[in-house]
């Protein structure tokens, strides 16, 4: 039987609480929805401020006077059976626990705290996520250029939150391709997946950002090791790539060959009459 979720009423109004998804529903409209990202983290709550009459944050040209700041209780308060449940341990066990203690893991965050870099095995290689430099650094490999980050932003996939590259599993290498030209899928490469740097190392990408080191760790949490997804190349689209750049040969490689007679008559159109 489907648990009932407990409720949390603002000003007036009862919200569902939504652990599963981090956000709080409005249980007469579920279209209506705050996101426990869109709140301020004070430690022992959250607070935003809430529109009676649009009952959610105010739009930020919103014509309403009576917004209000609001505070709620942490997760482990409003819904201590939903946090037991989703992160895996007993009520008993959550007894002075707080959302970021329960949430995020303190053994992988006091490593990276204490300067441990976040791994990643990319088709059997393991790379350090090294956002200080701007990329994923092959371990044991220093002839290797590596994977830099900043020359992959056009694969990034803003939808799905992952890079998805072509890579050389020899020199453990990011290698880009000549879409206009390819005519076969590469030999010697693969393609292989992978999260954005602020969730492989959220710790390094806040300090680079000059945040909190701490911020939006209840999002994403903080993980040690992670490993790539080699990903078929018939899933990238290539293959049509492929087959158009050979068509487009083909039509080339068909079009009648123009006489010498003809070459500079068509030069001598293209440089203009003679005055």
């Amino acid at each position: 039987m489907k648990r009932e979720l407990p409720m949390y009423s603002i000003e007036g109004t009862d919200f569902v609480v939504d652990v599963a998804n981090l956000q709080l529903i409005e249980k007469a409209n579920p279209e209506n929805v705050i996101p426990l990202s869109d709140m301020r983290d004070v430690g022992d709550g959250y607070v935003f401020d809430y529109s009676p009459k649009e009952k959610n944050i105010p739009m930020l040209f919103s014509d309403d006077t009576d917004v209000k700041t609001i505070k709620i209780p942490e997760l482990v308060q409003l819904d201590p059976i939903g946090m037991s449940e989703k992160y895996g341990c007993s009520i008993h066990e959550m007894q002075g626990k707080t959302d970021f203690s329960l949430m995020v893991d303190q053994q992988a965050l006091g490593r990276r705290l204490m300067g441990q870099l976040t791994m990643v095995d990319i088709a059997g290689h393991t790379f350090f996520v090294d956002i200080r430099m701007d990329m994923l650094r092959p371990k044991d490999d220093f002839l290797s250029k590596g994977i830099v980050l900043s020359q992959i932003d056009h694969f990034y996939d803003d939808d799905r939150k992952v890079y998805t590259i072509p890579y050389n599993p020899k020199t453990h290498e990011f290698h880009d391709l000549d879409y206009d030209n390819i005519t076969s899928i590469p030999k010697d490469l693969i393609v292989v997946s992978f999260p954005h740097e602020s969730v492989l190392d959220p710790i390094g990408y806040n300090r680079k950002g000059g945040w909190d080191e701490t911020y939006g760790l209840k999002e994403t949490n903080v993980k040690s090791h992670f490993e790539a997804k080699v990903v078929d190349w018939k899933e990238t689209g290539i293959e049509t790539t492929i087959q158009e750049n050979i068509n487009k040969q083909h039509k080339q490689q068909k079009l009648p060959k123009q006489t010498d007679k003809e070459q500079k008559a068509g030069k001598r159109q293209r440089r203009g009459p003679k005055l």
